[in-house]
């Protein structure tokens, strides 16, 4: 449904946007981009077959390094998800509390071949850039390195789940599920909670 009025809102615009299809799933968004390629697509951080599904996508479109921009939609900003949007290949970032109004704007800047992001997003970005440690390559034994509980919280975050609710469902202190996170980020050499999910993800295609 909110794919359906955003697309509604979209060709009422007065900027003459042509809407080609409405999609909810990552393999539907795939094989119409694969046979009917767009200037711009618009991609959700969830999906309705997953979520960070956007993310998945926008990691595909770069690999098949189709020429079609992505902008990803997200319903708030978080430091690490929109500094993995753009790692993942999104041309723009945009929140749907703001204005379709805004939304068209983003989406022809991004056409021009301009990046699109709001000023709160640029300051994640830019905080994230000053606190960020150096780049390390993923460890080749995987998670066969982790203990049973941090095995345990990467699953939840796999899932989905934040800091808090994984501490509510294992009976810890978001502190402590902070500290499994920190150790697991160091043990598999990953930078941020997006690329730990689609590292799962990915793990789990191949069994």
């Amino acid at each position: 449904m909110g794919c359906q009025l955003l697309e509604s809102a979209l060709k009422r615009s007065h900027y003459c946007l042509d809407v080609v299809a409405c999609l909810v799933t990552q393999a539907e968004i795939l094989k119409s981009l694969d046979t009917h390629p767009v200037d711009v697509a618009l991609i959700n951080e969830h999906l309705q077959d997953g979520r960070l599904g956007g993310f998945q996508v926008l990691q595909e479109l770069r690999a098949s390094q189709q020429k079609t921009r992505a902008v990803l939609l997200f319903t708030s900003l978080e430091n690490e998800l929109v500094v993995d949007a753009f790692r993942a290949g999104a041309r723009g970032l945009f929140c749907r509390t703001e204005p379709v109004e805004s939304l068209c704007k983003c989406i022809h800047a991004v056409h021009s071949g301009q990046l699109w992001a709001c000023s709160n997003a640029l300051q994640l970005i830019l905080r994230s850039l000053v606190n960020s440690p150096p780049l390390r390559v993923v460890s080749a034994r995987g998670r066969n390195l982790l203990a049973k509980r941090e095995d345990e919280v990467v699953n939840l975050v796999a899932e989905g789940l934040t800091n808090r609710e994984i501490s509510t469902k294992l009976g810890l202190s978001e502190h402590t599920v902070s500290n499994y996170l920190f150790r697991v980020y160091n043990k598999l050499g990953i930078l941020s909670r997006v690329e730990l999910a689609l590292y799962v993800t990915r793990q789990r295609g191949q069994h």
